[in-house]
């Protein structure tokens, strides 16, 4: 039994509850992407188009929103748009959320630019205000940027939540706005036309179509794999330093031989 095997019966019991919870609704959504989309087109036509813009500006622009989807929303866009059935141009839809994704980071510099420095010394607020502007979040966007300089704003782009916060982090790091928009800008055109392409290439087949909910996990269980890598790096480099407990202290003596004779002043 794979993972999502595992992991989609306890999604399902928690979505197709009676109940109408804010998570349970999120999850049901989340699970049905594809046809919460479907349903969007057919009831608000081309409005749909501005739906698909904020959700995505938002989702790189805001970091009060790091749980919108991103991977997954463009890949269903795509295979939305592969349907003959479905009324969604593919170009219109690219154009716009490339657009969208641009415009977020922009203003997610600029906000961090602003108000960078005051959060990265503030205490970690508490209650609601805490758990949406979580400091842990952007102290792991902090080491990925400080580990890949300018190319962690287009490698963000494909790790969730490092992707809404390393622009607010460039922005409170005084990286220059003109770097900045030129990794912006490479790294939009390459996710969007990434996610979006493949979506486009596969949303035809019949494999996809029935088992679409595998797909979107296995999305964003694959964008999770390089925050994985880094935290397994990080347990390695702490058990191999405390392994060597003198290579902190440079002016620690190296431990004695067996049978040798003690120092003496």
């Amino acid at each position: 039994m794979t993972i999502v095997d595992s992991i989609l019966p306890s999604l399902h019991l928690l979505a197709d509850t009676g109940e109408t919870s804010p998570l349970r609704q999120f999850i049901n959504i989340f699970l049905h992407l594809d046809q919460t989309l479907a349903d969007l087109i057919r009831d608000h036509g081309p409005w749909v188009y501005a739906i698909l813009f904020a959700v995505i500006f938002c989702e790189t622009g805001l970091v009060v929103t790091p749980f919108l989807p991103g991977d997954s929303l463009l890949f269903t866009v795509g295979a939305l748009s592969a349907r003959d059935d479905i009324n969604l141009n593919v170009w219109l839809a690219g154009g716009l959320l490339l657009a969208a994704a641009i415009l977020g980071d922009a203003v997610n510099y600029a906000i961090g630019k602003f108000i960078g420095p005051r959060v990265f010394t503030m205490e970690q607020p508490k209650g609601l205000r805490g758990k949406i502007l979580n400091k842990k979040h952007l102290e792991r966007a902090h080491a990925f940027f400080e580990k890949y300089g300018g190319k962690a704003v287009v490698l963000g782009r494909w790790v969730p939540i490092v992707r809404t916060f390393v622009p607010f982090v460039a922005g409170a790091g005084a990286m220059k706005y003109r770097v900045f928009s030129l990794y912006n800008v490479i790294g939009a055109l390459a996710w969007v036309g990434v996610c979006l392409g493949c979506g486009y290439a596969f949303g035809n087949i019949p494999f996809v179509q029935k088992n679409f909910e595998v797909m979107v996990l296995g999305i964003i269980f694959v964008s999770l794999i390089p925050i994985g890598i880094e935290v397994m790096r990080a347990r390695a480099e702490s058990r191999r330093e405390a392994r060597l407990p003198n290579a902190a202290d440079p002016l620690a003596l190296p431990p004695r031989a067996p049978g040798a004779p003690a120092d003496t002043p």
